[in-house]
């Protein structure tokens, strides 16, 4: 009679049985509010309408936390972690990569294939792709650090999520986790549609057809997620793992190009 709590208490769980990785999964979880109320005063108080230095300023301080407060307050050195080996650094590494990526090469797509419009008149700093695009529109460079702190959020969900159906004893396995992990990349993409292009932001970011970008271009966004969430899922996923630096970027960069394959395959269907 006392085994079945025991069979339970063994089950599905939330956070990796990696010690850094663990942790590093709470700390994300708890930079959620400070993410949701920088970007709730970004709207409220309309700081998008700025100049170049106060656009790079905002994102950067969006971004630095993810940074800062484990460096000065995680030391890892008795899981024999030097810095650069704990989860919370190769984690942001991986995703700044990949934002990058997304953010110089990717957005061209959102611009002439979805119909995205950045509007940021007084900022004058821009790059992005040479080649790809047509070239009507510029990526502010604020974005680049934009881009990685809202990556951060959606993939500590999905990770979380998938581990928890991966493992959970009604035996739902790896189907379990390909349906999660279609569902969260759609969701993802979705929601950061139908939140971001708002009434409150429409002077900087719109979609020309929003309902046709709600409904197909989130597919073609969720792209992105239906690459990276299952291979960042296996970034330090086994209990002992740790990935040395040069895997981690190995890893990122090979995630890009298959998403990079994946949006101009798609091209052909959208335009």
């Amino acid at each position: 009679m006392e085994a079945a709590p025991a069979a339970v208490a063994e089950g599905g769980y939330w956070f990796s049985k990696n010690p850094s990785k663990a942790w590093g999964e709470k700390f994300f979880l708890c930079y959620f509010p400070f993410f949701f109320g920088l970007n709730a005063a970004k709207q409220v108080f309309h700081l998008l309408d700025v100049g170049t230095f106060w656009h790079v300023a905002q994102n950067v301080a969006m971004l630095v936390p993810l940074y800062l407060c484990p460096a000065l307050f995680r030391d890892e050195t008795p899981l024999g972690r030097r810095w650069y080996q704990t989860y919370w650094f190769k984690m942001n590494l991986w995703i700044y990569v990949f934002a990058f990526a997304g953010t110089y090469f990717f957005t061209e797509y959102f611009f002439d294939v979805l119909g995205m419009v950045y509007s940021f008149p007084r900022v004058t700093l821009y790059f992005d792709a040479a080649l790809l695009g047509s070239g009507q529109q510029r990526v502010p460079l604020g974005m680049y650090f934009n881009a990685a702190a809202f990556f951060v959020v959606y993939h500590t969900v999905a990770i979380v999520l998938m581990r928890r159906v991966r493992t959970s004893r009604y035996g739902f396995g790896t189907l379990g986790a390909v349906v999660t992990t279609a569902a969260a990349a759609y969701f993802f993409a979705w929601a950061e549609t139908f939140l971001i292009a708002r009434d409150a932001n429409s002077a900087n970011f719109y979609y020309r057809d929003l309902p046709f970008m709600l409904k197909y271009g989130s597919l073609f966004y969720g792209s992105f997620f239906i690459v990276s969430f299952p291979m960042l899922y296996r970034l330090d996923e086994k209990p002992d793992e740790c990935w040395s630096v040069g895997r981690t970027l190995t890893e990122s960069l090979a995630a890009s190009m298959i998403v990079f394959f994946l949006l101009d395959l798609q091209t052909h269907l959208f335009r």
